[in-house]
């Protein structure tokens, strides 16, 4: 587990560092951060809640078990249930590994801003998706789309207007706050036209 130094509440928006009065596997700052962070999870698709392939991260994005020992995102030996990863005390937060079965996450980077403004560039990428789950970023400054497709590999693509957008389906792990981004629904669409436009 990170250092006490490191730790901060588990909750995405707070982000708080815990301090030394917070019990050593203590997750939120507060009861408060604790329900919120408990609701927010709610929101997860089922999609991925279902799935055996969640692991804990350092808050480095270093995977790891949910006994906080290191993790891989290709040796599923290391991986576990949506709901053991969510009741561990270890690392920083929760993690979804792709594996190539058909879900891919699009990461959009630095397109939110202070005061929750999108990027026009992001905007569109956005509109283009349709109806499927998006998430915050650990960080509140970035974007998790989340939805079905193939791709051979992981691409880093530059839009126009000074934006990137990294894809992936498989041999990773993407971070996952739970904390649903505006009213998008909480399930996986379709985003292979998405795929194949970026591309």
């Amino acid at each position: 587990m990170d250092g006490m130094r490191t730790r901060r509440c588990e909750y995405g928006p707070c982000g708080a560092h815990l301090s030394a009065r917070h019990a050593h596997n203590a997750r939120f700052c507060s009861g408060r951060c604790r329900v919120a962070s408990h609701r927010a999870g709610r929101r997860v698709p089922s999609e991925l809640t279902r799935r055996p392939r969640w692991v804990r991260h350092s808050a480095r994005k270093v995977p790891l078990t949910t006994a906080g020992r290191p993790a891989s995102s290709t040796d599923p030996a290391t991986w576990s249930t949506h709901r053991a990863a969510a009741s561990s005390a270890a690392g920083a937060g929760l993690g979804f590994v792709l594996d190539g079965d058909g879900i891919v996450c699009l990461d959009l980077d630095h397109c939110v801003d202070a005061e929750g403004e999108v990027a026009s560039w992001a905007q569109r990428v956005i509109d283009s998706a349709g109806p499927t789950w998006i998430e915050l970023s650990r960080s509140r400054r970035g974007l998790h789309i989340w939805g079905l497709g193939s791709l051979p590999h992981g691409r880093r693509i530059s839009l126009d207007g000074g934006g990137t957008v990294e894809m992936y389906a498989d041999g990773r792990f993407i971070s996952v706050t739970g904390e649903t981004f505006g009213d998008t629904p909480s399930r996986l669409g379709d985003l292979q036209h998405v795929i194949d436009s970026l591309l």
